[in-house]
């Protein structure tokens, strides 16, 4: 009988660990087990955030408001335009449009709640 482990090929291990090949992995796995509380994912800083207090109705009607404006500055834009660059701008009116008009529903049924 023949000892099993002498049937099987030698394995290449690197042992120098100068390889990168799945470090974030290991790091975030030593992370996990070794300290004692894990720090916190960086938080993203935004140019513009919304406050976590407002309520859905307070961000539906300002998001409202910068439709608006924003329709507006496509419509003058749109008419010192010719041509494709003026379709597409009035393109860009009537989507801005659209999504205001959806906006304003749904104020319409959070006031009838």
């Amino acid at each position: 009988m023949t000892n099993p482990s002498n049937d099987l090929p030698d394995l290449q291990i690197d042992t120098t660990l100068t390889s990168t090949k799945g470090y974030a992995a290991a790091q975030r796995a030593l992370d996990y087990y070794l300290k004692p509380t894990v720090s916190e994912a960086a938080v993203e800083e935004r140019f513009f955030d919304v406050k976590p207090e407002i309520s859905a109705e307070e961000a539906l009607v300002h998001a409202s408001d910068l439709l608006r404006c924003a329709a507006a500055t496509a419509y003058e834009s749109a008419n010192n335009l010719n041509g494709a660059s003026r379709d597409l701008a009035f393109s860009t009116v009537h989507i801005i449009d659209m999504a205001k008009a959806m906006i304003d529903r749904s104020l319409q049924g959070a006031q009838a709640l």
